[in-house]
C-alpha cells in the first residue's frame, strides 16, 4: 500500500491545526484565569533570536499553505504577519485551514517527482514534491508547532502531550 502526498499533507495539517487551535485556546484561557497579560504569552521566545509565539504560529501556517502552493500549483493567498492577539492567531489558523481544505486531492497526488524550488534569502533549494514534503515541510511544520506548544508550556500553561497530539 502506498501513501499519497495528499495523505501526508492535507489531513496531517488539518488535524494538527485543530490541536494547535485548542492548545492556544487553553493558553488564552489560562492567561485570563491567572491574570497574566496575553502579550506575555504571545511575545514569548525560547531565545532572543527566535520568533515569538505569534511567529511560530505564522510559520506553521505558512508551511502548510506553501505546500499547497508549491506542490499543488494552487494560487497563493497572501497573509500578512500582523497577528497581535489570540483571536488573530485563531483567525490565521482558520484562514489557513480553509485554504488547505480547498485543495483538491488531484492537485497534490501524483506530484512525487514534480520539481519544487524553494527560494530563500540563503539561496535556492531544489526538491521533488516527495522530498520537499518529507525532508522540508514536515520537519519545518512540526518544528514551529512544537515550539508554539513549548512556549506556552514554558510560561506555565497547563498543556500536556495529549494537547499537542490533539487528544487522540
Amino acid at each position: 500500500m502506498t501513501i499519497s502526498l495528499y495523505d501526508l499533507t492535507v489531513p496531517v495539517f488539518l488535524r494538527n491545526f485543530k490541536a494547535m487551535s485548542a492548545f492556544l485556546a487553553k493558553g488564552e484561557a489560562w492567561a485570563a484565569e491567572q491574570g497574566v497579560d496575553p502579550a506575555d504569552l504571545l511575545g514569548a521566545r525560547l531565545f532572543e533570536d527566535m520568533a515569538p509565539l505569534t511567529g511560530q504560529v505564522q510559520r506553521a501556517c505558512d508551511s502548510a499553505k506553501f505546500t499547497i502552493v508549491r506542490v499543488g500549483g494552487i494560487e497563493n493567498v497572501a497573509m500578512a504577519d500582523e497577528e497581535t492577539s489570540f483571536a488573530d492567531l485563531q483567525e490565521r489558523i482558520a484562514r489557513t485551514v480553509a485554504f488547505v481544505q480547498a485543495c483538491p486531492r488531484e492537485a497534490i497526488d501524483g506530484k512525487d517527482d514534480a520539481a519544487v524550488t524553494l527560494t530563500t534569502p540563503r539561496g535556492s533549494f531544489d526538491f521533488t514534491g516527495k522530498s520537499y514534503v518529507l525532508n522540508f515541510v514536515q520537519p519545518n511544520f512540526y518544528f514551529h508547532m512544537t515550539t508554539a506548544y513549548a512556549l506556552l508550556r514554558h510560561k506555565g500553561v497547563p498543556v500536556g502531550k495529549l494537547d499537542f497530539l490533539g487528544g487522540l
